[in-house]
C-alpha cells in the first residue's frame, strides 16, 4: 500500500520535506488528489468550512495522524469518531502565537483609543479630539493562558499595564507568576479593565461567557475575543454593549461569518475583526517549519509534538 501525506500547501513549495511518502496537494478542492484510503498523515485545509476539511476522513482507512494548521481542535473533533483507534490528533502549536498577539495587541488599543470613532469622523471630514482611556495602568486578565496567551502577555509588558491576571483549566506558576484555575474566575474578573480570551473552544468552555461571568466584570471593562466564537454567549453580551456599560473587540463571533444586519455590527462600543487572527504573512513560516519538523518525525518514528489525543484512548473518540 502507499503511504500518502496530503498537504494543503503545494509540496514543492516545503522545502525539507523527509523522503519517503507520496505527497500529495489538497486544499478543499471536490475531486481528491488520490485515494484517501492510503493517506496516513493528513494535514487539514487551514481556514475552510469545518466540514470540507472533515469530509475525507472517514474513507482514511490506514490513516495515522491528523495535523491541523490552526491552534484550534474543535473543527476536527465532530469527525474523529469515525477513525479508528490509534489516530493521533495534533495541532499548530508555534505557529500562530505571533499573529494572533499582534492582532490581540491591535483591539485593545483600537478599543481603548477610539480608533475606529477616527475612521469614521476621517471618512466625515470631522476633526475628533478629545481624551481617551489608555492601556498603561490598566488591570488585564488572560482567560486561557496557553502558548498564545503567553504570546500576548509578553507584547503587553512595554505598555506598562498595572497588572496581568493569568487563568486556565488548572492551577500552575510560570516565570511571570501563578496562573489561576479557571474555578477562581468570578473573584478575577471584578478586577480587570480588559479581558481577553484565548481558550480552545469545547465543552468546559462553550458558553464560558454568559449573563453571569459579564456581570461581574466592572463598569467600563472591554472584553477581547480572539479565541471561538461560542466561548460568548451572543445575546447576553449584545445586552451589556447595548446598555454602554461594557465594551468589546471580537475577532470571532457567534453566528460566524456574523450575517448582514446582526445587532453585534452595529452594537455601541464593540469592533469586529473578521476571523483574522492568525491568517497573516507569520504564517506560513511557521507553517511550513511545523510540517517539516512534523513530518521528519514521523518518517523517523520518533515523537510527534503537540500531541492532543488519540482515538480510541480515554482522551480520544
Amino acid at each position: 500500500m502507499s503511504a500518502d501525506v496530503w498537504l494543503p500547501i503545494p509540496p514543492e513549495e516545503i522545502e525539507g520535506l523527509p523522503k519517503g511518502p507520496n505527497y500529495r496537494f489538497w486544499n478543499g478542492e471536490e475531486d481528491y488528489p488520490a485515494d484517501p484510503a492510503d493517506c496516513v498523515f493528513y494535514v487539514v485545509p487551514y481556514m475552510k468550512p469545518a466540514g470540507l476539511g472533515q469530509r475525507p476522513l472517514p474513507a482514511m482507512t490506514s490513516l495515522e495522524v491528523v495535523q491541523t494548521l490552526s491552534a484550534g481542535i474543535d473543527h476536527v473533533v465532530p469527525a474523529l469518531a469515525s477513525l479508528r483507534p490509534g489516530v493521533r490528533l495534533c495541532n499548530a502549536r508555534g505557529v500562530h502565537e505571533a499573529s494572533t498577539a499582534e492582532l490581540t495587541l491591535t483591539l485593545i488599543l483600537a478599543s481603548l483609543r477610539g480608533i475606529p470613532d477616527f475612521v469614521r469622523a476621517q471618512d466625515r471630514g470631522e476633526w475628533l479630539g478629545g481624551f481617551r482611556p489608555a492601556l498603561a495602568d490598566k488591570n488585564v486578565l488572560i482567560v486561557g493562558y496557553g502558548s498564545i496567551g503567553s504570546a500576548i502577555e509578553d507584547r503587553l509588558v512595554p505598555f506598562e499595564v498595572a497588572r496581568v491576571a493569568r487563568v486556565a483549566r488548572s492551577w500552575r506558576t510560570t516565570a511571570r507568576g501563578p496562573v489561576h484555575p479557571i474555578a477562581e474566575l468570578p473573584a478575577l474578573l471584578p478586577d480587570a479593565d480588559v479581558v481577553i480570551l484565548c481558550t480552545p473552544l469545547n465543552e468546559s468552555t462553550l458558553g464560558l461567557v454568559d449573563a453571569g461571568f459579564l456581570a461581574r466584570m466592572k463598569d467600563g471593562a472591554l472584553l477581547v475575543n480572539v479565541a471561538r466564537g461560542g466561548v460568548v454567549d451572543t445575546k447576553s453580551l449584545l445586552t451589556e454593549v447595548e446598555s454602554g456599560r461594557l465594551t468589546a473587540a471580537l475577532d470571532v463571533t457567534d453566528p460566524e461569518p456574523l450575517p448582514p444586519g446582526h445587532p453585534l455590527w452595529s452594537a455601541p462600543g464593540v469592533l469586529v475583526s473578521p476571523h483574522v487572527g492568525g491568517p497573516t504573512s507569520a504564517f506560513l513560516p511557521r507553517a511550513v517549519r511545523l510540517l517539516v519538523d512534523q513530518l521528519g518525525r514521523f518518517v523517523n518514528r520518533e515523537p510527534l509534538r503537540n500531541v492532543i489525543l488519540t482515538t480510541g484512548t480515554a482522551n480520544g473518540s
